[in-house]
């Protein structure tokens, strides 16, 4: 069996931290997966289309891009894409700006993370703090993602857990 990760954001699919968390991910060894939005999604939570079709359209291999929310992204993932071989770790980001408090409640990227977690799937969200939304520092979470998310894979996490990881660049 595969180890197999699946990345989804809410910026989108076409967002630079989504590109951020594809070096993240092919750097921890996994077989990457990209199922995401469109389109920006911020501020969905973990909310699921109920009322409008989902579009799906293949953007590469093992890359989609889905016309609804984060949410929708793992659910069109885990139960209809990776349905063979699911995978054993969603990350979910990399979020330009802080989910840190309050934001944590409505913010798709963390809602995309509670929604692996709900089908059992250990979830990680990451976001990037930025002083100047035209000069994100990416390198930050680029850099130190990677050794975070092996401690955290290494503490032996519940399949059901759901972790919110900041990094924060000043």
């Amino acid at each position: 069996m595969t180890n197999r990760v699946l990345l989804t954001n809410d910026d989108g699919i076409d967002a630079p931290g989504m590109a951020v968390l594809e070096s993240i991910a092919a750097e921890l060894g996994y077989e990457v997966w990209v199922v995401a939005p469109e389109h920006d999604q911020s501020g969905t939570s973990h909310s699921i289309s109920l009322h409008a079709p989902l579009r799906l359209s293949e953007r590469g291999e093992r890359r989609f891009g889905v016309s609804g929310t984060p949410g929708d992204c793992v659910v069109m993932a885990v139960r209809h894409l990776m349905t063979d071989n699911p995978p054993s770790l969603i990350l979910s980001g990399v979020n330009r700006g802080a989910n840190i408090g309050v934001e944590t409640v409505f913010s798709g990227t963390v809602g995309a993370a509670m929604t692996g977690m709900l089908f059992g799937i250990r979830s990680i969200a990451l976001s990037q703090t930025f002083n100047d939304r035209r000069a994100v520092r990416w390198e930050t979470a680029r850099t130190h993602a990677p050794a975070v998310i092996r401690r955290l894979l290494q503490m032996q996490l519940a399949a059901s857990a759901c972790i919110n990881e900041n990094h924060l660049a000043g």
